[in-house]
């Protein structure tokens, strides 16, 4: 401490200001309140941009302030944007709640939350209660949808209510377009919403063989049957964890990939290194979320 204040009291200037005085001298701190202003000082519309980067927690906080502020983070509009940005797909936004007495999209998000809450406990118990209280429908397509938008849900929990309900699988399935979607891309995208199982079992054949079907639906013009793009994930699945995994000593080479795929299908060897290179560059095509 001693030789930093030494060395700028070398450093001053011929008129004895040093740096740091020239500093406090050009920014009083008289000019604090007016380079941060209070959100009363300004526009209504302004003080809501602000409190709109802030989520539900820091907005309840923001809340206590004062009875201005209070005013402010209660506003319905910022309510709805977290509802919606939180839960990209709810059956109660088509229920026109809005008109009911007493309505507010704080008191929605709250539900929703107590919902998800729930779901990552229990799956059936957070579907239950998002029944009673007319939050979601009851009937695959609308479970599937709620899924699909929202990353509140525990995974393990999603993917062991999807094992026991196929019917809301194939809806989650159904909700996303791989279109002129390169193949390792497009299963990462599926597998961003459906948990891949720990190991290899039927649950997994299951999720291959839909996801195959999806895509050729997608990409009809791709020539390639159901059984060559399962055998194709099964494929990338096992170079994911062989190139990623540090238990993995010896990682496959692109040679041995290309030769391994060049006997188990007829696809040409530059679409082999293709796809040897996605994963060797992006990463794993199904990483673990927890």
């Amino acid at each position: 401490m001693g030789q930093s204040l030494r060395r700028m009291n070398r450093n001053q200037s011929p008129n004895g200001v040093n740096k740091y005085k020239r500093l406090k001298r050009n920014f009083p701190l008289s000019n604090l309140k007016e380079t941060f202003p209070d959100l009363s000082e300004l526009p209504p519309e302004i003080g809501l941009a602000v409190l709109s980067n802030l989520n539900a927690t820091d907005l309840c906080l923001a809340a206590c302030v004062n009875e201005f502020w209070q005013e402010l983070a209660n506003d319905q509009l910022l309510w709805q944007g977290l509802c919606r940005a939180t839960w990209g797909c709810v059956s109660a936004y088509e229920q026109d709640r809005t008109d009911e007495p007493g309505f507010s999209w704080k008191g929605l998000y709250l539900q929703l939350d107590e919902a998800s809450l729930s779901f990552s406990a229990d799956a059936q118990l957070g579907l239950d209660y998002l029944f009673r209280h007319n939050l979601v429908d009851n009937n695959p397509l609308a479970i599937a949808q709620f899924i699909h938008t929202t990353n509140t849900l525990h995974h393990w929990q999603v993917r062991k209510f999807l094992q026991k309900r196929s019917d809301v699988l194939e809806e989650l399935v159904g909700l996303d377009n791989y279109a002129n979607h390169f193949l390792p891309n497009a299963l990462r995208t599926f597998f961003s919403h459906v948990e891949t199982p720990n190991e290899r079992g039927p649950y997994l054949q299951t999720l291959i063989e839909m996801f195959a079907k999806k895509f050729i639906s997608c990409n009809k013009d791709c020539k390639l049957t159901v059984e060559t793009i399962s055998v194709l994930c099964y494929s990338l699945i096992l170079l994911s964890v062989d190139l990623t995994s540090p238990k993995v000593k010896n990682k496959m080479s692109k040679r041995e990939f290309i030769r391994n795929l060049r006997q188990a299908t007829q696809i040409d060897d530059e679409f082999s290194g293709h796809l040897y290179d996605n994963i060797y560059l992006v990463g794993h095509i199904a990483p673990q979320k927890w």
